[in-house]
């Protein structure tokens, strides 16, 4: 029977025979004795296979490399070593597969982290990659585990639809049509009524419109699913293909909506340090050693510190209107140290100013509720004002934005009319609009962006290095 190696590493049996696979990640030789550091994925830690040269075929020894796969039979003995308590005296090894070192493109040394981009079908097998897919894997159950406690549906919403829930337009088309000289109506315009769904149809930007219709019926339900954008960008914070928790819920206004948000993100981040301290405490030393030789006022919080200071605190709530006084009369807007200067109501706040909010003036993570209605989507509850809606964000430490949601409008007068405003064809929505007619309840929701929340987590600074196999403009690789 396989052991896992994390499971090893806190064994005490000592003297058991166990049998453990796995890829060498060193070799190292004296002059009767080899030392294999072994990992199979399931922990950032190696075990040491300590190997007597004067029994072990020579031949078989010297096609053991680094990137090779093993099969080693033992006995568990208490190391004499520091760093561990264990390592495993081989009896029997067999090479399940070699890697000539010639070719083996991951070596033991320090690679960049656009070569392993390059080599993202290799990239898993080391420390910084094994950690961050180990912590995204135990996001994932967290952000389940968060909702089914909560008495959540998980909802299942399409991936191909003929709705653009953002408005953005920024959507990659679905069809069976021919390239080349696809069939055209009387205007010349791509007849789609030949198409397969017998109109055009989009990769999904969110699974929000649907969810609202599940909510209306069950209550409480929440998706989280892939969503797509073709958003020309080159950003480190855009991917093309990334992953979206949505929730909403009927009968929740916009408090009970801040309150689910900042409870579900500090049930994340409890379970990222209760779970994966090891692989958090390597990622943390891995960024100070990035970071080594910036200025001080440069350096990101220390990763544990981050995560301990979301969990410690009570998120700021503040109306767009008070951020916006706030950023304008600081000495960093004064200053124009901001890129983007406030001029006054009406901005649309970037990334600094959002992190100005949590970091300098705040110091603790923000919500804000509020905004102009101009600068948001058209399904969100207008204000008694005339000039806001009740939406919310949320800014994080070295973030800025990672939630935002609102509660969504119920009165189909306002919602039409709010569409129309938008020039949005209320004909294509008519199944969005009878929930509006049809038991019409507040309710609420919001959508978390799953790279975001890891990028927080894990303290990387590109998207790209939190999703196995990034999807950005040309770039489809593996």
């Amino acid at each position: 029977m396989i052991t896992s190696i994390k499971e090893l590493l806190i064994s005490e049996n000592y003297g058991k025979k166990i049998n453990v696979k796995g890829w060498v990640r060193t070799k190292r030789e004296s002059k009767n004795v080899a030392f294999i550091a072994l990992n199979d994925g399931s922990t950032i830690n190696n075990v040491q296979i300590v190997v007597n040269i004067d029994s072990t075929n020579e031949e078989k020894l010297a096609k053991i490399h680094t990137g090779a796969s093993l099969s080693i039979d033992g006995e568990l003995i208490k190391s004499e070593g520091k760093g561990q308590n264990i390592e495993i005296n081989a009896e029997n090894i067999e090479i399940l597969g070699i890697a000539n070192p010639d070719e083996y493109p991951l070596q033991p040394k320090k690679h960049s982290l656009e070569f392993l981009r390059e080599n993202a079908h290799l990239r898993f097998r080391t420390n910084t990659f094994s950690a961050i897919f180990r912590i995204r894997h135990a996001m994932i159950f967290a952000i389940h585990s968060f909702f089914n406690e909560k008495g959540f549906y998980n909802v299942h919403t399409p991936i191909i639809t003929a709705s653009d829930a953002e408005g953005a337009g920024e959507m990659f088309r679905v069809s069976v049509l021919p390239a080349k000289n696809p069939p055209v109506n009387e205007q010349g315009n791509v007849d789609f009524t030949k198409d397969f769904f017998g109109k055009e149809t989009n990769l999904t930007v969110s699974g929000q419109l649907e969810a609202e219709l599940a909510a209306l019926a069950l209550s409480k339900v929440y998706t989280f699913g892939p969503t797509f954008r073709a958003e020309n960008s080159n950003t480190t914070r855009h991917l093309a293909e990334f992953w979206m928790i949505e929730p909403e819920a009927a009968f929740y206004d916009i408090n009970d909506d801040m309150d689910l948000a900042e409870n579900m993100l500090k049930y994340c981040v409890k379970y990222a340090l209760d779970n994966c301290f090891d692989d958090l405490q390597f990622l943390s030393n891995r960024l100070k050693e990035e970071e080594k030789g910036k200025p001080q006022d440069q350096q990101s919080q220390e990763l544990i510190d981050k995560l301990n200071f979301v969990l410690n605190n009570d998120f700021e709530r503040i109306t767009y209107t008070e951020a916006i006084d706030i950023l304008r009369n600081s000495n960093h807007n004064k200053k124009k140290k901001f890129q983007y200067i406030i001029d006054g109501w009406g901005a649309d706040l970037q990334s600094e100013h959002e992190r100005y909010l949590v970091e300098k003036h705040f110091k603790k993570p923000v919500i804000l509720i509020d905004y102009p209605k101009e600068i948001k989507a058209f399904y969100m509850k207008q204000n008694e004002d005339g000039k806001t809606v009740r939406a919310m964000d949320i800014l994080f430490p070295g973030i800025g934005e990672i939630v935002g949601g609102s509660q969504r409008e119920e009165n189909y007068a306002k919602l039409v009319a709010r569409m129309n405003e938008m020039e949005i064809p209320t004909s294509e929505m008519s199944w969005y609009l009878d929930t509006r007619k049809f038991g019409t309840v507040p309710h609420s929701g919001f959508g978390l962006g799953f790279e975001r929340l890891m990028l927080f987590i894990t303290g990387m600074g590109n998207i790209r290095d939190v999703i196995p196999f990034p999807r950005t403009p040309k770039n489809a690789e593996f």
